[in-house]
């Protein structure tokens, strides 16, 4: 059976949203080819996250529901997907290049004698059957072309939020095949003995909007209390939770940092964008008080539309911005916040 995989990523039986960007661009590379369209779910509810990949324009999938999947590990996982590329022989297999997807896809495509090709941006089918893709490479500063091999299975792991999800259509159904695993339990070295999910906040790389400050939240500490150990670190981290914040709430926005203002430990890592933090590319990316530092833009440059705030009207990052304000970011940032609630009757 020739066909088009796409590997649905999951967690606790909830499929991964940015799987249904895979399933869009997997559309089309179906339909160029003309072959079906196949959904590939591991773990638990595989059945149930199967039959919403089918309103999102599987025409197939392959499931498999065993215990030693209902939790990410490479090794089951890897040894599955590379199994049914050689039972199927598939023209493509797409995922979305998060970590899983990323580590998932190199291991199978290894497996499989095959290719891989990585955060591809765009996506385009050649007269022969090749997948051609436009990636980013140095830091972003340059678009690069490549062409995978249609002589055997072609590996592509997507960016997120580069491509758009098929319509829903909820009546749509898809042919499930239940398959088994590869790997019993005793044969998988890794083993999991908890999961902890940070609860309350918007994931960055999920986010149609991001908040982020930068070095420059720390500008005029003076406001700090007499007992601050650092007032510019105690100025910036109130900026954070009191200036940014709000306006992340009233724009349903996550909020991102730079590497500056985590390493001055402003914010935690978990809230870093850039070469060595997140890689991110929502619809909205405000950045205030970043200068735009190669490293923070090469985590950030794709997002669609980019509003700069900072004192320096020289910041790299106004080269960048499609919107830029020159002024204190604790000036402009709260008059944008009061604004916004007005506006959105919050």
């Amino acid at each position: 059976m020739s066909a088009v995989f796409v590997w649905i990523e999951t967690f606790k039986g909830e499929a991964h949203p940015t799987s249904w960007e895979a399933l869009g661009a997997g559309r089309m590379v179906a339909d160029k080819l003309g072959v079906p369209l196949t959904a590939l779910v591991f773990g638990q509810n595989a059945s149930g996250v199967a039959a919403t990949a089918a309103t999102y324009g599987a025409d197939k999938a392959l499931v498999c529901e065993d215990a030693t999947l209902s939790s990410y590990r490479l090794e089951p996982y890897a040894a599955l997907l590379a199994k049914l590329v050689a039972d199927h022989t598939p023209k493509a297999v797409l995922a979305i290049g998060t970590t899983a997807g990323r580590e998932l896809l190199a291991a199978a495509a290894a497996d499989s004698n095959s290719g891989l090709l990585t955060e591809a941006t765009t996506l385009e089918v050649q007269d022969d059957g090749a997948l051609k893709v436009v990636r980013p490479v140095y830091a972003g500063k340059v678009l690069a072309e490549a062409v995978g091999n249609p002589a055997g299975t072609q590996f592509v792991a997507l960016r997120g939020r580069a491509f758009k999800p098929n319509a829903v259509n909820d009546s749509a159904t898809a042919e499930v095949t239940t398959v088994d695993a590869v790997l019993a339990e005793d044969a998988i070295a890794t083993k999991i003995e908890s999961l902890e999910a940070e609860v309350g906040a918007v994931n960055l790389t999920d986010a149609a909007i991001i908040i982020s400050g930068g070095r420059g939240m720390a500008n005029n500490p003076k406001d700090a209390p007499g007992d601050a150990a650092d007032p510019a670190v105690w100025k910036a981290q109130d900026g954070f939770a009191n200036t940014i914040q709000p306006l992340a709430d009233v724009l349903g926005a996550a909020v991102g940092a730079s590497r500056a203002a985590v390493d001055a430990g402003y914010i935690p890592y978990a809230h870093q964008v850039g070469q060595t933090g997140k890689v991110v590319a929502p619809d909205l990316y405000i950045a205030c008080g970043i200068s735009g530092a190669i490293q923070h833009l090469a985590g950030m440059r794709t997002s669609k539309i980019i509003v700069a705030v900072n004192k320096d009207a020289e910041a790299p990052i106004f080269k960048l911005a499609r919107y830029g304000l020159v002024g204190d970011l604790y000036q402009v940032v709260p008059a944008l916040t009061a604004e916004l609630k007005k506006r959105l009757g919050k």
